[in-house]
């Protein structure tokens, strides 16, 4: 009974190290975009709703994200970011978890946590390359125009626990 008792420990204690050894070394695949078109119809309006062209865009993007597998999607709590991927969470069956733009340094945090595979993050004109800027370790990208909802950023990240993370990205015009 004890050699069946310490064989059992043992497993356990494999299978756990195993499984934080995998977590060190995971592939991560970010998907980062902004908003899609809002609703300018209001321009004072302080959560304003997507556009037509807007709502089209994000139709759009399931076609092009679907790719990439997403597990997770984050959208910061407002209208427009939650409605741009409504129809990408919708044909994945998948919940939109609320983050909080005005924190990227958590995001990020959730992001390297290597709890998610695959993840999509929408957020706004100044919040996206500057998480996107986070995750590369350097300060390459500058805010979106006011007028420019096109851009996604893919960014591919391998852990390392005893190395610095080797990260990739490009940009997708959609």
């Amino acid at each position: 009974m004890k050699i069946f008792f310490s064989l059992f420990l043992g497993l356990l204690f494999f299978a756990s190290t195993s499984e934080n050894l995998s977590a060190q070394y995971r592939k991560l695949t970010v998907v980062l975009l902004r908003h899609a078109e809002k609703d300018l119809t209001e321009p004072d309006a302080p959560n304003p709703a997507l556009s037509a062209k807007g709502e089209a865009r994000a139709e759009k993007l399931i076609g092009i994200v679907n790719k990439y597998q997403p597990e997770v999607i984050f959208s910061s709590d407002y209208i427009r970011t939650r409605s741009t991927v409504r129809p990408l969470a919708r044909k994945n069956r998948a919940m939109t978890l609320i983050y909080d733009p005005r924190n990227l340094k958590q995001m990020r945090e959730i992001i390297l946590s290597g709890k998610y595979k695959r993840i999509v993050v929408v957020g706004h004109n100044n919040t996206t390359p500057a998480l996107v800027n986070m995750l590369l370790n350097q300060e390459k990208y500058k805010p979106l125009a006011e007028t420019e909802y096109d851009k996604i950023w893919i960014v591919k990240i391998k852990r390392n626990k005893n190395k610095p993370n080797k990260t990739s990205e490009e940009i997708i015009t959609y």
